[in-house]
């Protein structure tokens, strides 16, 4: 089964910037949001993305979370 962060990335346009939505989506979880940019990100692995831009923010215990991610298929 095709994640969320998979099927996101499969319908990106190669070579353009693609944020990754939160609003109104099951996204706008901040823990879900971060573990769908963090799937994204291992996708870099291959070289066939590239990470845009990318802000992080602290949970209440101090442990850092992707917050915002723009991204860009290259392949």
């Amino acid at each position: 089964m095709e994640s969320i962060a998979q099927r996101i990335h499969a319908l990106a346009p190669i070579g353009v910037p693609v944020e990754l939505p939160a609003a109104g989506t099951w996204l706008e979880n901040p823990f879900v949001y971060d573990a769908a940019a963090r799937e994204i990100k291992a996708l870099t692995r291959d070289g066939c993305t590239e990470i845009v831009s990318e802000r992080r923010a602290h949970t209440s215990d101090g442990e850092p979370i992707v917050v915002h991610l723009v991204f860009k298929r290259l392949c």
